[in-house]
Formats: C-alpha cells, sequence, structure tokens
C-alpha cells in the first residue's frame, strides 16, 4: 500500500506572545528532564506502614486477599517495624487481633491487651526515629464486629465513646505516639483530646479518620483484622460514599475538636474529597490508601493484566497529587526500597 505524500504540510507549533514556539515536549524527552521538573513526589517521609498484631510467638498468618501482608505476633511484628525503620519508613499504625472477643470490645482497652504490647516492645526495641500510631476503634474487638456498643440494634454513640476514650488513654500510657480514632462516632475526637490533655499526655498528637466513608474497598481489611459485621453493615455511622460537603463538615468539626491531622479514607475513589479537603484546610492531611486498592493491583499484577509496579506508583502519586501530606499503604516498604 502506497501512503500518499503531503506536501505543504506541516506541524504548526503554538507561539507565545513574545514569538517563540511552545513545545512542552522538549522538557519530557529524557527521564532526567522528566525528573527535573517533576510537580509531585512520593517521598519515603509520606509513607505510614499499617500492621496487624495477633497473640502467640514466632506467628505469621498470611492474608490471602492481600499478598505480602500478614498479621504478626509481637516478637515479629518488631522486627517487621525495625526493617521499616531501616528503609526511612517513618511511622507504622498497629491494629490489634485479640484472643476472643466480647460485646463491648474490652480487649481493645485491656492495659494488657495485644496493641498495648506492641506499642511497649517497639519502643523497648530502641526504635526511637520510628512512630507508632494506634488506632482506636472497637471492631477488631468486639463480637458482633461493629465499631462500638450496640444497644437497640443500634450502635451507641456515647456509650462507644467512653471506650474508646478509655482505649486513646491506655495507647498513649503505653507509648503511641499518635492516637488515631477511627470509628466515626460523632464528638469521639473532642473527648479524646480533653481526656488525653487532663491526664498529661497534651503532647500526645490525634490523627482522626476525619472523612471516613462506608465502602466497599474495606473488605480485604476485615479478612486481615476479622472484623466484618454479624449483622448489618457500617452505613449508620461511617460516610455514604456520594457526599462530599458533608466530609467537609466531618474535617471541620474534628479539627476544632482538637485533632491534629484529618484523614480521607480510602483514597483512590476520593481523589475530589482529597483536593477539597486540601483546598479548605491547612491542616496535615493523610490518606489510606485501602487494603481493597491495594488487593486489586495485586490480583491484577499477578494475572499479567498489569505492571504493578507502575500502576502502584500512578496510584500512590495521584494521592499526593490530589492533595495528602502522607499515605497509609500496605505498598509502603516496596515503594521505600525503590526510592
Amino acid at each position: 500500500m502506497t501512503v500518499p505524500q503531503l506536501t505543504g504540510v506541516h506541524a504548526t507549533p503554538l507561539v507565545s506572545d513574545a514569538g517563540a514556539a511552545v513545545r512542552p515536549r522538549r522538557l519530557r524527552r529524557t527521564a532526567a528532564l522528566r525528573s527535573l521538573v517533576r510537580e509531585h513526589h512520593v517521598r519515603r517521609e509520606d509513607l505510614i506502614l499499617p500492621l496487624f498484631a495477633c497473640p502467640g510467638t514466632d506467628v505469621r498468618i498470611e492474608i490471602d486477599a492481600m499478598p505480602g501482608v500478614a498479621q504478626m505476633s509481637v516478637d515479629l511484628l518488631v522486627e517487621e517495624c525495625r526493617e521499616a525503620a531501616g528503609l526511612g519508613i517513618p511511622a507504622v499504625t498497629l491494629f490489634g487481633i485479640p484472643p476472643h472477643k466480647d460485646a463491648d470490645g474490652s480487649p481493645g482497652y485491656d492495659p494488657q491487651g495485644i496493641v498495648p504490647q506492641a506499642i511497649s516492645a517497639i519502643k523497648d526495641a530502641g526504635l526511637d526515629d520510628l512512630l507508632v500510631i494506634a488506632d482506636v476503634c472497637l471492631c477488631e474487638y468486639t463480637d458482633h464486629g461493629h465499631c462500638g456498643v450496640i444497644h437497640e440494634g443500634e450502635v451507641d454513640n456515647d456509650r462507644t465513646v467512653e471506650l474508646l476514650v478509655r482505649e486513646a488513654l491506655i495507647y498513649a500510657e503505653a507509648g503511641a505516639d499518635i492516637i488515631a480514632p477511627s470509628d466515626m462516632m460523632d464528638g469521639r475526637v473532642g473527648s479524646i483530646r480533653t481526656a488525653l490533655d487532663e491526664a498529661g499526655r497534651s503532647d500526645v498528637p490525634i490523627m482522626a479518620y476525619a472523612a471516613k466513608y462506608a465502602s466497599a474497598f474495606y473488605g480485604p481489611f476485615r479478612e486481615a483484622a476479622g472484623s466484618a459485621p454479624r449483622f448489618g453493615d457500617r452505613r449508620g455511622y461511617q460516610m455514604d460514599p456520594p457526599n462530599v460537603r458533608e466530609a467537609m463538615l466531618e474535617i471541620g468539626l474534628d479539627l476544632e475538636q482538637g485533632a491534629d491531622i484529618v484523614m480521607v479514607k480510602p483514597a483512590l475513589a476520593y481523589l475530589d474529597v482529597l483536593r477539597a479537603a486540601r483546598e479548605r484546610f491547612d491542616a496535615p492531611l493523610a490518606a489510606y490508601n485501602v487494603s481493597g486498592e491495594y488487593a486489586m493491583i495485586k490480583a491484577a499484577a499477578q494475572r499479567g493484566w498489569i505492571d504493578e509496579i507502575r500502576v502502584r506508583d500512578e496510584v500512590l502519586v495521584s494521592i499526593k497529587r490530589a492533595g495528602a501530606d502522607m499515605i497509609l499503604t500496605y505498598f509502603a516498604k516496596d515503594v521505600a526500597r525503590t526510592l
């Protein structure tokens, strides 16, 4: 087949007011040029690694839906923290898998519980540069899987807040650097802040899960934490996915009540919420690259459908580009190794 020759046809670049040709491709020509003008970066310092602490010694239970992620006994979790710190990851966030559960989630506010044990062990290991963030919620500890105490078929907000305050104080006493309430109860940030201050822990910051949506992306986490609700769902207290103005209300309330860092969760399907929060609030902004986002990339990569590393990096930089200052992600170690 003969390709017709076009004569007198030339690409005509745009011309600036000064008469110079505008050719944006000049700065894309090589990797060095692209790196030089790159607008957003994911750094080691941006990463927070979520970890699951379970009872026992030398226990590692792989999570089928989250390849590379496991429940770990405290001794192995300490070594995981040591590795993370060695990679330059500045923080981990801890979730507990208790040996038993009950209706009130009492293992969550047991001073000898799995999370206080893990916090103390990490601190005793001399990992002074690694921040330990303690997730504060009851869903891992209740036998019904909801984030609070049930009364007449619904989560009792105010009774739950009382227990969350106890949990937060115990974690702070154990040595947690940051308290992170993820329950979405009304008023819990103010109550925790007041209790911390009165207990002489005014230096302990609060990272509030301020805009936490009732998302289907949490499925693999609920396998990891054994926290799927036994009845109903969490839409009565977590946020409705279509709402963004409500997210701004929630973030504003948490900041007014004393939150030092606010979070949007999940991240990938809520980049517009992150952007809106960044434009409205000056506080440090976290985003949680949640289990379902991680699992989708892993599953597609295992089938050869996508390039895992490129997709992973594209997702994480999109979260930074939307406005996040820090990212909780199960990819943290993998990313840190490449930086």
